[in-house]
C-alpha cells in the first residue's frame, strides 16, 4: 500500500530515484520495526488496508512527539481518510503528552498538514536536503 502510495502519489513530486530511494525504507521490515517503537494505526476497507500512519516520541523525548508514516492509497485521497488518521493520532497518548509534535512532511503532502495546523518548523518553508519539509504543531 505504501509503495503503490509512493509510486502513484507522491512520484508527481519527486524524481524515480528518489521514490526507488524510499522504496527500499519503506519495506515491510522496517515498517514492522517502527511500529515496534511508534502507535501504529491502519485503516481498512473490507479488509484491505487503505490507509496507515504512526506517533512516536521525537527522539526519545518525553515532551516531544513525531508523526510517521502517514499514507492512503491513491483511489481513497481526498476522501477524509487522512483526516481521519490525524485525528486519530491526535487523541493519541504521545499526542496528549507532547508539548511539541513534528511531522516530516513530503512535498506531496505539505499542504495537507498546513490544513491541519502544522506550520513550518522555524519559519523554514522550503524542503530540506532530504526533500522534506520540517513541521511542527506546539499544544501549549
Amino acid at each position: 500500500m505504501i509503495i503503490r502510495t509512493l509510486k502513484t502519489t507522491n512520484s508527481k513530486d519527486y524524481s524515480k530515484e528518489a521514490i526507488n530511494a524510499l522504496e527500499k525504507v519503506m519495506q515491510p521490515s522496517n515498517i514492522s520495526e517502527r511500529a515496534g517503537w511508534t502507535h501504529f494505526y491502519v485503516v481498512e476497507d473490507n479488509d484491505t488496508i487503505i490507509g496507515c500512519g504512526a506517533i512516536g516520541p521525537y527522539w526519545g523525548s518525553e515532551t516531544e512527539s513525531s508523526l510517521f508514516t502517514i499514507f492512503v492509497l491513491p483511489e481513497y485521497q481526498g476522501k477524509g481518510i487522512g483526516r481521519k488518521i490525524i485525528e486519530t493520532l491526535e487523541r493519541d497518548e504521545y499526542f496528549l503528552r507532547a508539548k511539541r509534535v513534528e511531522v516530516p512532511a513530503s512535498i506531496t503532502a505539505v499542504n495537507f498538514y498546513r490544513k491541519l495546523g502544522y506550520d513550518y518548523k522555524n519559519g523554514v518553508d522550503r524542503p530540506d536536503e532530504e526533500q522534506i519539509y520540517r513541521l511542527e504543531k506546539f499544544r501549549f
